[in-house]
């Protein structure tokens, strides 16, 4: 659960961070358009794609800290 909230959040912050004009002066509609989102030909699915993306960039350190804290108790 706790790894979803991180997804859940790292989704809003770059949603939010880049599309913020468009999600404050016309959100409804910036969501009818996702459809014909041409975003690196991901279309619709390019801000899960992208969040997915920066989530393994974040877990990947989180995992080796983890495996080096566990090595040194030991």
């Amino acid at each position: 659960m706790k790894e979803l909230y991180i997804f859940l959040g790292i989704f809003l912050f770059l949603t939010l961070g880049m599309h913020h004009k468009e999600w404050l002066n016309y959100p409804l509609e910036h969501l009818s358009n996702l459809s014909q989102a041409g975003v690196y030909g991901l279309g619709v699915i390019h801000p899960f794609i992208f969040t997915l993306l920066i989530y393994i960039l974040l877990w990947l350190p989180r995992l080796i800290i983890k495996y080096f804290r566990k090595k040194s108790t030991n």
